[in-house]
């Protein structure tokens, strides 16, 4: 059994290119959890990378390009399945942010709950109806939410 959260908090690429595999296979849901997952474990990791690569640029800045690009596939699987799959989301401005302040929201099935991540500019889809839920739980909620996904298929095979 993969533990979701080992694989969030260690630095192995090889297993975490496993989880993305895992997830890639289930579908819409799981194409949605793994650009989730990549999304929230990039900004974690640029919140705290020091140093670059020459003529590439800074972790930080490589971390937070892959971020976007995250949130970029992240839209487009929303976008095609959300509604199918009881997702509900979008964009809206945190006008407490003068730089990052676009926000993309998202409602996890389940119970799970809110989900955010903000960013310099807007990308596809919908404007979000809703409002922050006030929480600082996006690295918990994704995680579960992943786990939920892989053990759902998994009882079902």
């Amino acid at each position: 059994m993969i533990s979701v959260w080992r694989i969030y908090c260690g630095s192995d690429g090889s297993v975490t290119r496993q989880l993305y595999k895992e997830l890639e296979v289930r579908g819409a849901i799981g194409i949605i959890a793994l650009n989730l997952f990549r999304a929230q474990k990039c900004s974690s990791r640029a919140k705290k990378y020091h140093g670059g690569i020459s003529g590439l640029g800074s972790y930080r800045d490589l971390a937070y390009d892959k971020k976007q690009y995250s949130m970029n596939q992240l839209c487009v699987a929303l976008k095609e399945n959300a509604d199918k799959l009881g997702i509900k989301w979008g964009w809206k401005v945190d006008e407490a942010q003068p730089y990052h302040k676009w926000v993309l929201y998202c409602e996890l099935p389940n119970g799970i709950g809110q989900v955010s991540f903000h960013t310099d500019k807007r990308g596809e889809g919908c404007d979000f109806q809703g409002d922050w839920d006030g929480v600082h739980a996006s690295e918990e909620r994704i995680v579960k939410f992943v786990d939920e996904v892989l053990n759902k298929v998994e009882a079902n095979r």
